[in-house]
């Protein structure tokens, strides 16, 4: 890991909340533009988006969604632009490639494994509803499985390699790291691997100060030198274990598809909110942020040009 300096990826708007859990959740290409580089210029070197239908803020996968915002980010900063593949839980794996594979992205994000996702305990925090789909949604996971099957990263990785893609190999527990040690013994993902060890979430492994050190352990025992190692944590854990992480030499993940708080009870206005906070902890511990040129040079990415953004 590059000594001193940190990653910031920032993730603004998600597949996970819904437009009533919060008035700052971006949701059209507007928004979600004016998020990724209010991220940008408050110091995130890669930007993690989802696009969302602009009218009623449910999630989609449609690429003519993505390209409004996708432009106008390249246009007006350098980040690194990192588009999911992940989608929603409900969606079809053909579904969820399609923005990856129509803009052939520096960086794309990879579930590896097949997991519940439960988001139905959010029904009991929230009342009010501004869209009829949002708690059925919700309700749904109680019996819905996020499919990612070996087979299914298989393809992923058959289509998106080729194109120059790399990966943000999301990894919700252990599980996850062993499979993408799997893939790297097959030599189907190439070093250096951008791990990214999730925290938080139902079906997943906790935020527990000892989860975020088993992950770690298990990730250097299973990779040693050939990963930069990453973490997100959701709700209220975002802070606790960007601060965690960083002691330990590691890059970190904001943003209001992790976490909608920016305090105990407030609300994070902005993306950038939430980027500064983890610049402020970063940053008096003595480290840097990585520009986004260092960070495509720490994850060896092939450059903004190289895409079809």
């Amino acid at each position: 890991m590059a000594k001193g300096k940190v990653i910031v990826s920032c993730a603004v708007t998600g597949a996970i909340h819904t437009p009533s859990m919060s008035p700052h959740l971006p949701v059209s290409a507007e928004e979600i533009a004016e998020a990724a580089v209010g991220a940008a210029e408050a110091g995130a070197a890669i930007i993690h988006l989802h696009a969302r239908n602009p009218v009623d803020g449910r999630p989609d996968q449609n690429p003519d969604l993505f390209e409004p915002f996708l432009k106008v980010i390249k246009q007006r900063c350098d980040a690194v632009l990192n588009l999911t593949t992940g989608g929603h839980p409900s969606m079809s794996l053909e579904e969820r490639l399609r923005p990856a594979t129509t803009f052939a992205p520096e960086v794309a994000s990879l579930n590896m494994g097949s997991m519940g996702f439960g988001l139905f305990p959010m029904l009991d925090r929230y009342k009010d509803w501004k869209h009829d789909w949002e708690p059925q949604v919700l309700e749904a996971s109680r019996d819905l499985v996020f499919k990612n099957t070996y087979k299914d990263i298989e393809g992923l990785l058959a289509l998106l390699t080729p194109l120059g893609t790399r990966f943000e190999f999301e990894c919700y527990d252990t599980s996850h790291l062993y499979n993408l040690a799997h893939f790297l013994d097959r030599g189907l993902v190439k070093a250096p691997l951008f791990v990214q060890t999730c925290f938080g979430i139902l079906g997943g492994i906790g935020s527990h100060p000892d989860d975020v050190m088993h992950m770690k352990r298990t990730a250097d025992r299973l990779f040693g030198d050939q990963y930069e190692w990453s973490v997100l944590g959701a709700g209220a854990r975002q802070m606790g274990i960007v601060a965690m992480a960083a002691s330990m030499g590691g890059n970190v993940r904001v943003g209001l598809e992790d976490s909608l708080w920016a305090g105990p009870g407030r609300l994070a206005e902005t993306n950038a909110e939430q980027v500064a906070n983890a610049r402020r902890i970063i940053e008096n511990m003595g480290l840097s942020l990585a520009t986004p040129d260092e960070a495509r040079e720490i994850l060896s990415l092939k450059g903004a040009d190289r895409t079809k953004i």
